[in-house]
């Protein structure tokens, strides 16, 4: 990555524009793609500026270009942590990153199938890597073009799943899962696990609907977050902390968005950060 900010900025910071047209100078565009070793397109495109570089030793990338709004079928079996995110780009990208794989591209394959209306992204391990080692050291990014994001189907096993920036009717997460952090997203988003879980809920628009089976989980909120409250299922309970103390339901019966927990004797407690 090359530069962080818009391309108005990068276009006057580095005199990309000829003066007093605000139009690019080509010349000095092919110029600059060719010290950074990228395209002239990439260079005028906000898609790899919003992809960060890695601190890993070994990485490996899939592209796939897409030209229309979909749904997402991810299946990655083991991780130690999965970043979910929406770009402004064309092209769905997985980026597998360790520390450890020195034959990451030959031990972990992915397969994008697109099928109709739906996408099917797999993540395959070879010559005997194990799931087990993929959840000590392996990580994996996954960016899905804003525009053309439908309905997510996500099964992982991972240590923290990151979901950002998403906007869709329904994000559906299955699998055993430690921690969860959730960004800007504008969606109903539904965890299936049934491990003792800690939710950090940033910023959310929408439902955040939470299936357990005898399980106990913390789900902690910004203290300006408004949202009501609901539980189903057999034996379950919610909670409230403040302060580390805990305290009265403090959700409102009014709010658009609205915290759910259900299954079977599993209880939720709703921390409110400290400011």
């Amino acid at each position: 990555m090359i530069f962080e900010g818009t391309k108005k900025s990068i276009f006057f910071g580095l005199g990309l524009t000829r003066a007093g047209t605000g139009t690019p100078d080509i010349a000095n565009l092919m110029a600059i793609a060719d010290l950074f070793q990228i395209s002239v397109d990439e260079l005028l495109s906000n898609e790899k500026s919003e992809k960060k570089q890695s601190n890993y030793i070994y990485e490996s990338r899939t592209e796939y270009d897409i030209d229309g709004k979909k749904n997402f079928d991810i299946k990655l079996g083991g991780a130690y942590a999965v970043d979910l995110k929406a770009y402004h780009g064309e092209k769905i990208e997985v980026a597998m990153f360790s520390n450890v794989y020195k034959n990451l591209l030959a031990d972990y394959k992915v397969k994008i199938d697109d099928i109709k209306n739906r996408i099917d992204i797999d993540l395959n391990r070879f010559n005997e890597a194990s799931e087990a080692d993929a959840k000590e050291s392996l990580v994996i990014t996954i960016f899905i073009p804003v525009k053309y994001i439908g309905k997510i189907e996500l099964s992982v096993n991972a240590r923290t799943l990151n979901i950002t920036d998403i906007e869709n009717e329904h994000i559906e997460v299955n699998g055993k899962i430690s921690e969860v952090t959730l960004q800007g997203n504008k969606s109903e988003i539904e965890i299936d696990s049934n491990l003792d879980m800690q939710i950090s809920v940033l910023s959310h628009e929408g439902a955040i609907e939470i299936n357990q089976l005898s399980a106990t989980s913390r789900l902690t909120i910004p203290a300006d977050y408004r949202f009501r409250s609901t539980k189903k299922g057999i034996a379950t309970h919610i909670y409230y902390e403040r302060q580390g103390k805990k305290v009265d339901d403090f959700s409102d019966a009014e709010a658009d968005n609205y915290i759910e927990l259900n299954g079977i004797k599993s209880e939720l407690v709703i921390v409110e950060a400290e400011v």
